[in-house]
């Protein structure tokens, strides 16, 4: 039997449903005490539940607050703490843990939303580093910390206790320091995402006991070092985001393993020593961004046939060389192709103008050659979103000119030869 009770950023409303019994349950004193001491941390001691009647489980809501019956009695599953709703309240300026928070017996979800948000660094904030966690490793399921900018420090080692979490979520907060190895405890995680802070270090390589995982986000940070190679054992990923850190060296073959990832992102970082062939054995993709990575080689040593699942493939400035491979060209799904500011040469494939999916093509900003051969109707299609400017030798037909809003935007008409 299951009520709803969304508690947001110290709000107050529950939503019943269920049976008509649902409300005459009633909640153990002690549960009922540590769940308000706990809401008092967030909102303020003026808070003290006597609107809540019978509990905070009955007839009246907890916004942000989900139970469930045990034994007959209501205990406090989820709380989730943050502005979701237009009638919600907001957290105090110090807003606080308090230990009561770690005494809901029955606790599955925990997520906090733009709670910690003092613009004044009067009232810092920590997430709790204590052994409570502890009394949560039987229960908890899910752990979220979102937009809280006032939300500093470590992530504490003690969560590696959380032998049951199997979705820990820390996005853009003020959290620094490295990733706690203890993290790699925490073998039913399916969703581990620690996206926009400002962590410093290596990608520990204990993540590799991470086996279950799904989602992977650790983008938008400072992190340094090179790619695990063990990240290539987690081959239930779905999504890997490693971009906007500082990692180097190069693209670990162990990445071909990865064969039901449907995106990597890498874009952003210091990776080089060219592409490795592995990439095409990740079957699944359907995004492939390494863009702004000095990595350097060419295209051709990748069958990119083998990728059709591909729908957007971004590989500008890379310091990539050669010519565009022809096997790009039968990916039938490839809706953005990107491989601007690079230093690609020869000519611009006319099978591009036969993608009927393609709707974005950038290959600005290299040295390719020639006469562009594309069609009217293709620059008609693409307007805009073909980029092929910034290639001094490139030239389009001048039959095109007749037609010159249809033109390829940057590229200069090609000169009639003079008859002699």
């Amino acid at each position: 039997m299951r009520i709803l009770i969304v508690f947001v950023s110290g709000g107050v409303f529950v939503l019943c449903g269920g049976q008509e019994d649902v409300a005459i349950a009633p909640m153990e004193t002690k549960e009922q005490e540590a769940l308000y001491s706990s809401i008092q941390g967030f909102l303020g001691e003026w808070w003290n539940g006597s609107d809540l009647y019978p509990d905070p489980c009955g007839w009246t809501p907890i916004q942000g607050v989900s139970c469930d019956i045990f034994n007959g009695l209501w205990y406090v599953t989820g709380v989730n703490i943050g502005p979701v709703y237009d009638n919600s309240l907001t957290c105090t300026p110090n807003a606080n843990f308090t230990h009561h928070l770690f005494e809901l017996k029955h606790l599955k979800t925990l997520s906090f939303f733009n709670c910690f948000f003092s613009s004044s660094t009067q009232y810092p904030i920590h997430i709790p580093s204590s052994s409570k966690w502890e009394n949560l490793a039987n229960t908890l399921e899910s752990l979220e910390f979102r937009s809280n900018p006032s939300l500093i420090g470590t992530i504490p080692t003690s969560l590696g206790c959380l032998k049951n979490l199997q979705s820990l979520v820390i996005l853009e907060n003020g959290l620094t320091g490295g990733l706690p190895i203890e993290l790699g405890n925490l073998t039913k995680l399916k969703r581990l995402v620690l996206a926009g802070n400002q962590f410093t270090g290596k990608i520990p390589v204990s993540f590799s006991g991470l086996t279950e995982l799904l989602i992977l986000d650790i983008s938008r940070n400072h992190l340094s070092g090179s790619m695990p190679l063990t990240l290539g054992g987690l081959t239930s990923l779905l999504k890997l985001d490693l971009s906007n850190n500082m990692l180097e060296g190069k693209l670990p073959e162990e990445l071909g393993n990865l064969k039901n990832l449907t995106l990597l992102d890498l874009r952003s970082n210091n990776f080089s020593g060219e592409l490795t062939q592995s990439l095409q054995e990740m079957v699944s993709l359907k995004e492939m961004i390494i863009s702004h990575n000095p990595i350097g080689g060419n295209l051709t040593g990748i069958q990119w046939q083998k990728l059709q699942n591909l729908e957007i493939l971004d590989l500008s400035n890379m310091g990539l060389t050669g010519t565009i491979p022809e096997s790009i060209t039968v990916l039938r799904r490839l809706r953005f192709l990107g491989l601007s500011e690079n230093k690609v040469t020869g000519n611009v494939p006319t099978a591009f103008a036969r993608m009927s999916s393609l709707c974005s093509l950038y290959v600005n900003g290299n040295n390719l050659t020639g006469k562009l051969q594309l069609s009217y109707l293709f620059y008609k299609k693409m307007g805009r979103r073909f980029g092929a400017w910034n290639n001094p030798n490139l030239c389009y037909k001048m039959e095109l000119i007749s037609a010159s809003e249809y033109v390829p935007f940057g590229v200069k008409p090609c000169e009639s030869k003079k008859r002699l």
